[in-house]
């Protein structure tokens, strides 16, 4: 090719690549340029806080990969203005109790039995036991010369029937009403209410043991919904005249409960209400103060609500003792019959002699001490009618104890 020819060709070809452009700028039709991503080569992504890192990537042609400097992409954090921060809801302040004006007691104060001795048992666990029942129980705590029992009662007949015939054999009655640690009851005032009618000393148990499986029927242990459930029956009783009795077998339980009253403004309450604890004796004797788990454990208990709210209240051992065959502590021999017969005779004999079996002096708030159990069919420990025979040892000794009259502080 020509010189000549050579420059007409590259003028043809620059006209033809300004045709081209002037249809570019005019929106004219272009084919599109394929592009190729190029593989991307240890595609880990490294998070610290909020900044990402970026992989690795290899140039075009395949040169060797250069790696990214390493900048952090900060990824952008929403933060909210003052007025869009939102405000929780402000917890309410709990009720406080509706309570009426009772007198405080003091430990002179407070009622107790016709020439008291301190001796008791938990009657049956039984909650509608028949009037026969209810006669031959009277009967055989009579003959060990008891002058307190605690009474499960299911309703408000079962209530009368049995209030009536312990009043008039002279034996003074805590009342433990047959309901569970999820359940609300609203008739504690009419309870109380019919006990004063009949001249009862209205001793109220409210619920029994509120922080074991046993008392919640499979459902989940709710210790809110059981506080709400004993708050109600503390403002009832309480105003209606009865005495309020608090029974745990849980430290942080029993402490919960106290600090709950007095969070409510019920302090009034304390002036008022005695404990309930459960001292067993596991296979312990009678003397031991290792731990709480013995039948001197209601001195833990006593030192505990002194902290919480300044004195010990009356202290009634609702059930506790040494229960048949016990063997908890390979240390010690296992509860025989006659063990159980001298380790039971011993506890009663505190109120007799004044002396507990650590050696130290009886205390006056301790009212009465109430063994588990004087008569059930399916309990092994149970003193009479058990399946597993009686402990006629330990009933005869306990009718042995010489009759007295227990002496307190102030009657010396």
């Amino acid at each position: 090719m020509t010189l000549s020819e050579r420059l007409r060709f590259g003028f043809l070809l620059i006209s033809m690549a300004l045709l081209w452009l002037t249809g570019c700028q005019r929106g004219g039709t272009v084919m599109p340029t394929p592009t190729v991503t190029p593989p991307v080569t240890a595609v880990a992504v490294a998070t610290t806080g909020s900044s990402i890192y970026l992989p690795e990537t290899p140039l075009d042609g395949g040169a060797t990969a250069v790696p990214v400097t390493a900048t952090a992409l900060t990824m952008p954090v929403e933060t909210l203005t003052p007025a869009e921060t939102p405000t929780p809801a402000p917890t309410p302040p709990p009720l406080p109790l509706r309570l009426a004006d009772w007198p405080a007691l003091t430990l002179q104060d407070w009622p107790r039995p016709a020439n008291d001795n301190g001796l008791c048992m938990h009657n049956m666990a039984e909650a509608y036991p028949s009037e026969q029942d209810i006669d031959l129980q009277i009967s055989r705590l009579q003959s060990m010369h008891m002058r307190w029992t605690v009474i499960h009662y299911g309703d408000e007949q079962q209530l009368q029937r049995a209030a009536t015939r312990y009043r008039d054999a002279g034996i003074m009655v805590v009342w433990r009403k047959n309901v569970r640690s999820y359940q609300s009851y609203y008739d504690w005032g009419r309870d109380v209410q019919l006990l004063l009618d009949l001249g009862v000393t209205p001793y109220m148990q409210l619920y029994n043991e509120p922080s074991l499986p046993a008392e919640w029927d499979d459902r989940p242990i709710d210790q809110r919904l059981f506080l709400d459930n004993l708050l109600v029956a503390v403002e009832q009783v309480y105003n209606a005249g009865g005495y309020v009795g608090l029974q745990f077998v849980n430290d942080e339980w029993l402490v919960a409960a106290l600090r709950e009253i007095k969070a409510r403004g019920g302090e009034k309450v304390f002036q008022r209400m005695f404990l309930v604890p459960h001292p067993y004796g596991l296979n312990h004797p009678p003397n031991y103060t290792a731990d709480p788990n013995g039948v001197l454990g209601f001195l833990h208990q006593a030192r505990i609500v002194q902290a919480e709210i300044g004195f010990v209240p009356p202290i009634i051992a609702g059930e506790g003792g040494w229960k048949w065959n016990a063997s908890d502590d390979r240390n010690f021999p296992v509860i025989d019959p006659a063990l159980h017969r001298d380790y039971h005779v011993e506890a009663f004999n505190w109120f007799r002699t004044g002396v507990l079996s650590n050696g130290e002096p009886l205390p006056d708030t301790l009212f009465a001490f109430c063994p588990w159990l004087l008569s059930d069919r399916m309990d092994d420990s149970a003193w009479f009618d058990s399946f597993a025979g009686e402990r006629t040892l330990t009933v005869e000794a306990v009718r042995s104890i010489p009759v007295f009259t227990r002496r307190f502080s102030w009657s010396q």
